[in-house]
């Protein structure tokens, strides 16, 4: 592509905006509360089901002070599914109050309710997502990429290779080649290293791509991209 530094940074400024942030998560402090609150959010974003609701659910989950394990356990099934649809999580609602008490339990006993121990307790990157997936049925790669994503560089451990959408938006625009998921993490990587920006980091420039395949590449709405103009597609 032409012009990379002056797409980074058309992008990165329009598309990146993190999500943790959006919901007023602070993990740069890297506190077990705040990963812990990422954490319900990434559950709550891993459904089929649309950002707004996903993040009204969220808003109901602080409302009732639902923020931890032991006391998302407390309101048990019926309050859950509750909050649930008050959210708007009226289609999932049975499942996700299931697969809420399933993870939060795991949780508990095998890492005392903290998310920071089990980070600890993974021996490299694959073995960290491969415990959080043992948490419960429910959660897969798309959830385990949507929680580690924003803990890239927080988490010595989190470094999810970009999702499918992600790759799929790279490519279009010409940053990245017919590769596989290793190598276009290594070369967005290097592209970021090349082009970093003050005040934002490669997690912004992978959202963004992300934002960018979801909601115009994968929907072909080109003519809407706000980043047509570098379109290679």
């Amino acid at each position: 592509m032409d012009c990379v530094r002056e797409f980074i940074e058309e992008v990165t400024v329009k598309l990146g905006g993190l999500f943790s942030k959006e919901l007023g998560i602070n993990l740069e402090k890297k506190s077990s509360d705040e990963i812990f609150k990422w954490f319900v959010a990434s559950l709550l974003f891993g459904a089929r089901i649309s950002e707004t609701i996903a993040k009204n659910t969220y808003r109901e989950f602080e409302k009732d002070d639902l923020l931890a394990p032991e006391k998302i356990l407390k309101r048990g099934w019926d309050g859950l599914v509750f909050v649930l649809d008050k959210g708007g999580y009226v289609r999932y609602d049975y499942k996700t109050a299931d697969k809420f008490l399933e993870v939060m339990g795991n949780l508990k006993k095998g890492y005392k309710g903290d998310l920071n121990f089990l980070h600890e307790e993974s021996a490299n990157s694959r073995n960290l997502e491969q415990r959080l997936k043992n948490l419960g049925r429910g959660i897969g790669d798309v959830t385990v990429n949507i929680f580690l994503r924003e803990l890239r560089g927080i988490w010595d451990k989190a470094n999810p290779f970009p999702q499918n959408l992600t790759i799929a938006a790279a490519k279009n625009l010409g940053l990245i080649r017919e590769i596989n998921n290793e190598s276009a993490l290594e070369e967005l990587l290097k592209i970021w290293d090349q082009n970093r920006m003050e005040g934002y980091t490669f997690p912004n420039f992978e959202t963004a791509l992300l934002r960018i395949g979801k909601d115009y590449c994968r929907k072909s709405k080109c003519k809407k991209c706000p980043v047509e103009i570098f379109c290679k597609h």
